[in-house]
């Protein structure tokens, strides 16, 4: 009975070892308190139980900071922040640690299954249009939601910590949140294949810094022939729409590019690299040609 526990404990520990891979999202351990960046921010939204605001809490992993300044959001602050129903029940809860110049936007959603419309990516082109970046941002929710009032709960936590982003920003990112969403839903895209397209028309605005709303309606023409995506004129309009007030706001375009290539060049550069999966491979072989030499030198 020992030997055999031993020949599965040795198992578990060697395929551990050489197969699974470790996760790419910065972690949110606790590493004391940063005086230069401030303590951890949680943000709850305030049609929480008490138990649900519990289990929002492990998930977040609120715990694992001595310290963190805590926020609710609620309707109202929907209304304030982007125009919406100060009557809405917010569910979607945040945590967002501030990090140096240059590390980044990284957002995680610790309940997919319960964020039902908005993706990662969708956060990120959404929050760097609204000036948000260098953070790491977790979001949450305890039961299924569309996930578009996460954003309020960051915005709030800004505006709590006494950075003002600019309210024109917020509006337009909580518009291309909702065009986003709405296009995925309507047309039957992938929410993967919007935020593509998205990030290539914000790239595109960057490197061709187009001075009128024609040049920005071909930008986006351009985007969609070359994703080979088809959309209603509707929807076109709103994307041109869209991009125009984005342009209107001077937004710098380059160095939203620049976040959005660290997203998403990251994992683009997993997936063409045939080292990794040359590496892979030859670690999967090794694990079972080490597994047989063992199980046989138990036998002899």
């Amino acid at each position: 009975m020992k030997k055999c526990m031993s020949i599965w404990v040795f198992i578990t520990v060697l395929f551990t070892a050489f197969v699974v891979p470790s996760t790419g999202f910065a972690s949110t351990g606790d590493q004391g308190i940063n005086e230069k960046l401030g303590l951890p921010i949680v943000v709850y939204g305030e049609a929480l139980s008490q138990s649900q605001k519990t289990d929002v809490a492990e998930l977040l992993e609120v715990n694992q900071h001595d310290q963190v300044d805590e926020f609710t959001v609620n309707g109202q602050d929907l209304a304030n922040y982007i125009g919406g129903n100060p009557n809405s029940n917010m569910y979607s809860s945040v945590k967002i640690i501030h990090k140096d110049n240059d590390a980044g936007l990284n957002i995680e959603i610790v309940t997919p299954d319960n964020i039902t419309q908005v993706s990662k990516e969708m956060y990120t082109n959404a929050l760097l249009t609204a000036g948000v970046e260098n953070a790491d941002v977790l979001v949450a929710s305890s039961v299924k939601v569309s996930g578009h009032s996460a954003l309020t709960g960051i915005y709030k936590a800004y505006d709590a910590k006494g950075v003002k982003l600019d309210e024109d920003r917020m509006q337009v990112a909580s518009e291309e949140l909702d065009i986003a969403t709405d296009i995925a839903e309507e047309e039957g895209i992938d929410q993967a294949k919007i935020s593509e397209l998205l990030t290539e028309i914000k790239k595109a605005i960057a490197e061709q810094d187009p001075a009128t709303k024609e040049e920005v309606e071909q930008i986006v023409q351009d985007q969609l022939q070359s994703l080979n995506i088809e959309l209603s004129p509707e929807d076109r309009q709103r994307l041109t729409d869209l991009f125009e007030q984005m342009r209107s706001l001077n937004i710098d375009f380059d160095q939203v590019k620049t976040q959005l290539e660290d997203l998403t060049g990251n994992l683009q550069d997993l997936i063409n690299d045939d080292g990794f999966w040359k590496s892979l491979q030859t670690a999967v072989q090794n694990f079972f040609t080490s597994l047989s030499n063992f199980v046989k030198s138990l036998f002899n």
